[in-house]
């Protein structure tokens, strides 16, 4: 898990010295390990007279201090208070232009993936040197192990790439005063149970979780370069799924989510139970709504579902970092088939998006006219500073997302390499913000649509047409794992070409503008090739908060959308309304499941 990050700013001799008065000697602990590690840390492998040493140690440390309270109908579930302390050590062995790092060898992942675990949450110095002293002993013999490995498969290749593993950087002292979590200024546990029983009103509803996520962090980096950093983050989610079944045994789902940089900044009851009560009504109106059919023309995005579809589609796509080396076709595979390939890499400076669009990513960012942005750090997970970059302008691909991992169009980090909870630190949209010379009202862009419709449907007898209004989380809408993999199982491989989940879907008639739900459309086919033929934008800016999945395999692909607060990256987008001429929709699949054999019971009303 990562967090908000505060704004950066340069140590100074005070804050240094602050770092020994809170009775923090984790920095220390970690300064003088590293030392040893740098000055004494080698290995010889036998047969060869050269002993081998780590030119790269990093050692990251995470201390969380977490509340999760879980309610459904008015009641508790849980609610829990923990606090956890864990590391990660990386070593990398050879150098910046070939490394250990980014290899997949026929016996899994390998190499810039050092060993985690949890230590102790006194922040006693002697303790933390001891877990540091075996990690780094594990991280830098695999290294060790994994570079032989690696140097072996590159040496069977015909042609090896001549890009770097790792680029350099400059060293960052950041060391932040510690932040004391503050858990009394609102009954949290009562929150939750006034919010859930909204669900109170539905009694179709045959499942919901009401879970709220509150976080204060504080994140160490230190590495063997001169890097030193203590920041602290704050995260706070509300999050809920909810289930019914149609009339016909097929399952519907719905989900609602607030992110903030803060638990203070969260809304109060009556704002999240409004939020419930929307999507409740809404999961109410799709088991009564009819099955979805095959379709192909028009259909407009509305805002709030437009940026959820740019989350999916440019994730992959503004990865500019080369894919790890494969020692095995399978991963390439993978990687194609769920989007964890940029297609726009190799073309800088060719048109990737309308002539009339823009597209920025920045980090510094905190709001957007009066909405936050949760996306937003100082420095990211590889303590570089974060960068504002401009990846398209005027429709024509100028830059983007860079880790210390380069790619074949740029070699340095921009600041982008992002990672959660302790894992592989990956080019990683922060606050990505859309926007276009060129916009319609939205009553224009209705009107476009609507007439498209008649065009493109004219000669039919059903010319209705699609309209979006909400793009699905199933992360936060299936309340089963089993569900979930189900979903994937059936989905996943089609998330790289393009296959897109709905959720809120009307069809429209464009003689009458008569609106109708429809259920359990799926969209075909929607890349960034579609993306340059928009052919309507909106200037009604929408600001998406929403959590890029850093579960293994996701972070990084199309399906990187699809995050929770429990494993996820705060990110945010900014988009307005988009009209596609032709988008490829097929109807509704889903299996039909048996039945409660008696009606639901009675149930108070909310309280």
């Amino acid at each position: 898990m990562a967090f908000v990050l505060a704004a950066l700013s340069c140590a100074s001799p005070s804050r240094a010295a602050a770092a020994q008065q809170d009775n923090d000697h984790t920095l220390q602990a970690m300064r003088d390990e590293m030392a040893r590690a740098k000055s004494r840390l080698e290995l010889t492998i036998p047969n060869t007279e050269q002993p081998v040493r780590p030119y790269y140690v990093e050692y990251r440390l995470l201390d969380l201090d977490v509340r999760e309270v879980v309610a459904e109908f008015g009641a508790l579930l849980s609610s829990t208070h923990r606090r956890n302390r864990f590391m990660n050590v990386a070593a990398r062995v050879g150098g910046y232009k070939l490394d250990s790092s980014n290899f997949v060898s026929d016996d899994a992942f390998r190499g810039f993936i050092g060993p985690t675990g949890s230590v102790g949450i006194d922040r006693d110095y002697d303790s933390l040197r001891q877990d540091l002293w075996i990690a780094t002993d594990q991280a830098f013999k695999e290294a060790v192990d994994t570079y032989s490995r690696k140097k072996g498969y590159l040496s069977s290749l015909a042609r090896q790439s001549d890009i770097d593993d790792f680029s350099r950087a400059e060293p960052v002292q950041l060391i932040e005063p510690l932040e004391t979590p503050d858990w009394t200024s609102r009954n949290w546990d009562q929150e939750a149970r006034d919010a859930s029983a909204v669900m109170r009103a539905f009694s179709e509803i045959h499942e919901s979780r009401v879970s709220y996520y509150l976080v204060y962090a504080t994140e160490y980096l230190l590495t063997s370069e001169g890097t030193e950093v203590r920041q602290n983050h704050r995260f706070a989610a509300i999050e809920a799924g909810m289930s019914a079944v149609a009339d016909e045994g097929v399952p519907v789902n719905h989900y609602y989510a607030t992110y903030a940089a803060r638990p203070s900044e969260l809304p109060n009851v009556d704002g999240v139970r409004k939020g419930l009560n929307v999507a409740c009504t809404e999961l109410m109106d799709l088991r009564a709504a009819p099955p979805a059919q095959d379709y192909t023309g028009p259909v407009l995005f509305e805002a709030r579902a437009a940026s959820a579809l740019l989350a999916q589609v440019l994730g992959p796509a503004v990865n500019g970092a080369r894919p790890p080396i494969s020692f095995s076709p399978v991963l390439e595979q993978m990687l194609t088939g769920l989007g964890g390939k940029s297609d726009w890499v190799g073309r800088v400076g060719s048109r990737v998006l309308p002539a009339n669009v823009t597209l920025v990513d920045d980090p510094g960012a905190k709001e957007f006219g009066s909405a936050t942005l949760v996306g937003g750090y100082g420095v990211d997970d590889e303590g570089v500073q974060g960068q504002k970059v401009t990846l398209v302008e005027n429709g024509v691909l100028k830059g983007e997302l860079m880790s210390r991992r380069p790619g074949p169009d740029f070699q340095q980090s921009n600041g982008h390499g992002r990672a959660g909870f302790l894992n592989d630190a990956k080019p990683t949209m922060s606050n990505l913000i859309f926007s276009s010379s060129e916009t319609l009202s939205s009553a224009d862009l209705k009107k476009k649509f609507l007439d498209q419709c008649r065009a493109e449907k004219g000669s039919e007898r059903d010319h209705s047409c699609l309209i979006v209004r909400q793009m699905d989380n199933p992360a936060l809408s299936l309340l089963h794992q089993e569900d979930f993999s189900e979903l994937l199982a059936s989905f996943g491989g089609g998330a790289g070409t393009g296959d897109r989940l709905p959720l809120v879907v009307y069809r429209v008639d464009p003689d009458s503008g008569k609106e109708e739900m429809i259920r359990g459309a799926r969209i075909i086919g929607l890349n960034t090739r579609t993306l340059r033929s928009i052919a309507g934008i909106g200037n009604d800016n929408f600001v998406d908060n929403y959590m890029q999945s850093q579960a293994n395999g996701f972070a990084g692909t199309a399906l990187g959308a699809f995050g929770s607060a429990q494993l996820g990256l705060p990110a945010s987008v900014v988009a307005p309304s988009l009209l596609f001429e032709e988008v490829e929709v097929h109807g509704e699949r889903g299996e039909a499941k048996r039945l409660p054999l008696l009606p639901p019971p009675p149930m108070t009303a909310a309280r």
